[in-house]
């Protein structure tokens, strides 16, 4: 029997680092999102094509029965595809009601991800405004400003004790970013090599930006494009670190930061 992982571990696992539609598409990465675990609270944030497989496959195997929320960023396929399935793991088909649904709006209102029927499975549905603050069990988490995509989207920003980590989600490059993101561990979802004027993502250059103003302990590239693919992420992370004198990585599908 494939070992259930202890919920008390506390750490972080990438289930898919692929950005933008080909990627995700040709599943050159997975696309199953991030899980956290914190002092014995599990939430996934966006659980996109794949997400339950990526957890049955994990090594330890990770198990949806035990999560606690599931937070959208946005609706878009490549976030959100799976967020029905895992609904249906977490409240055990429904047998159970338990757990937090957290999502902006429009995941509900405006061409809904969400069935109607599995919204009455979860203990709750908590719509995402921003600069508003959450918590589920242990685990408390900020939302940022809304940022420049083509749906409602917002960051989040995680403490852990006196750590903070927050991950950066699809957006248009604006200045305003970096104030928001000054944490000790940053993800980036760096979609693009170079900009793609007229495209709500980020490039390397803009990731490079706010780094240089956010200043963060720690930085992690996620979410590549097929142009960062052929450009070798942890290649650029590499160059980038130089480039900063921040410490730099590229993440690869299935990675796991002990915290």
């Amino acid at each position: 029997m494939a070992k259930i992982i202890n919920p008390k571990e506390n750490f972080i696992k990438f289930l898919g680092t692929a950005g933008a539609r080909f990627v995700m598409i040709e599943q050159l990465r997975a696309s199953g999102g991030i899980w956290i675990s914190y002092k014995g609270t599990n939430v996934l944030v966006d659980p996109g094509p794949g997400s339950i497989v990526r957890c049955s496959a994990s090594k330890p195997k990770l198990n949806p029965a035990k999560l606690d929320g599931i937070i959208l960023t946005h609706k878009h396929l490549d976030h959100a595809n799976d967020i029905n399935v895992m609904i249906e793991a977490m409240t055990e088909g429904g047998f159970k009601k338990r757990g937090v649904v957290f999502c902006p709006n429009d995941a509900l209102n405006e061409d809904s991800i969400i069935l109607k029927y599995l919204r009455n499975f979860p203990a709750r549905i908590e719509i995402l405004k921003e600069r508003h603050n959450y918590r589920v069990g242990s685990l408390s988490f900020a939302t940022s400003m809304r940022h420049l995509h083509t749906a409602e989207t917002y960051g989040v920003k995680f403490k852990f004790g006196r750590a903070t980590f927050a991950i950066l989600t699809d957006t248009r490059y604006f200045k305003e970013l970096a104030s928001f993101y000054k944490v000790g561990l940053l993800v980036i979802a760096v979609v693009f090599l170079k900009p793609r004027p007229g495209i709500d993502h980020l490039c390397l250059a803009d990731a490079e930006e706010i780094i240089k103003v956010a200043r963060p302990k720690k930085v992690i590239l996620t979410h590549f494009g097929i142009s960062m693919l052929k450009a070798k992420p942890h290649l650029q992370a590499r160059l980038l670190s130089k480039r900063t004198g921040i410490e730099v990585v590229a993440a690869f599908d299935g990675m796991t930061l002990d915290l």
